[in-house]
């Protein structure tokens, strides 16, 4: 099979890496001087330090050349969630195309099913994700991920692309899920980034991931997806993952601020994009709008923008009235 993977940033080079032992694979990088950088030096020192490149791995940044190579196989779209609205304009008639961003259009709120419907309603489109650092995939260690599409075809397309021995993929006809999933796990993530860096125990930790989890699926069966997506691969897996994993940068967000530090220099000294971040707002708009309550989400919000301190975050969710449990 024919694979182009368009953005040479850290999970696009890991899940490149990955399929390029099976397949044809073409990494397309924006940057013609990285585009070079890449093919003299086979690593991607920026973004994946320390991975070698395969020798069967094809780097380029000419765009056209990229379509052209996976006109009958499959386009990976691997940018920032800013950057798939472009991507998506761009595709081919009759693409058949992947992307692995995870969050809202900040603008407009959308998620990236609600932008493929609008710009590419005739291209096979839908999500890759899960619980996955891109350093073990491109690292051959043991990772799990859900590829969601209407489109069953397309579903059954990236199994044959991704699946093997350290990579199992799995199938969901639920996007609305799998993408609400991906996005709000970042926001939830920063919380207990939050909860570990003012030391707040184990106690507090579980309890967080617990009723984040409850947020998260609150809000996506209100947007339309199915309850049971929210315990998979997309839901619980990757809010475990991204929550309490060293390797998170949405969590080491939560942790600095958490130390002190103002939200520019935290990502000043990040260096990577933390989707959470950004997505926060557009999580507790659209959670507004579905009148959906999102505490946590809102404490989040107010930290990031400077209305709350951390310590009073917690202390305002500590106040809050008795309830039942439940999670839609």
């Amino acid at each position: 099979m024919r694979i182009s993977v368009l953005g040479a940033g850290a999970w696009g080079t890991a899940l490149a890496v990955q399929a390029a032992a099976r397949h044809e694979v073409l990494l397309w990088a924006r940057d013609a001087g990285q585009a070079q950088a890449l093919r003299a030096q086979r690593r991607n020192e920026r973004y994946l330090p320390g991975v070698e490149l395969p020798a069967a791995l094809a780097v380029a940044s000419d765009f056209d050349a990229a379509l052209a190579h996976a006109r009958a196989g499959l386009l990976v779209i691997a940018t920032p969630m800013s950057g798939l609205r472009g991507m998506l304009q761009r595709l081919p008639e009759g693409a058949r195309a992947l992307w692995l961003c995870k969050g809202f259009e900040a603008d407009t709120g959308r998620l990236g099913h609600e932008i493929a419907r609008e710009v590419c309603p005739s291209a096979a489109t839908g999500v890759l994700s899960g619980p996955s650092f891109a350093a073990e995939v491109a690292q051959l260690k043991p990772t799990a991920l859900v590829a969601a599409s209407a489109d069953a075809a397309l579903c059954e397309l990236a199994v044959q692309a991704f699946h093997g021995e350290a990579l199992r993929v799995y199938t969901s006809a639920d996007p609305v899920g799998v993408e609400v999933g991906g996005a709000v796990k970042n926001v939830l993530a920063i919380a207990t980034g939050l909860c570990d860096g003012l030391e707040l125990g184990l106690n507090a930790r579980a309890a967080l991931i617990t009723r984040g989890l409850a947020e998260m699926t609150r809000l996506g069966v209100a947007l339309g997806a199915q309850v049971e997506t929210f315990m998979g691969l997309s839901g619980l897996g990757d809010l475990v993952l991204t929550a309490t994993g060293e390797l998170s940068r949405n969590r080491r967000v939560g942790l600095q601020l958490a130390a002190g530090q103002t939200l520019p220099e935290v990502l000043t000294h990040l260096g990577h994009v933390a989707e959470g971040v950004y997505s926060a707002a557009t999580v507790l708009r659209r959670a507004r709008d579905r009148a959906v309550q999102m505490p946590i989400t809102e404490a989040v919000v107010a930290v990031l923008e400077g209305r709350l301190a951390p310590t009073d975050a917690v202390w305002q969710l500590m106040q809050r009235a008795p309830n039942t449990e439940r999670y839609s």
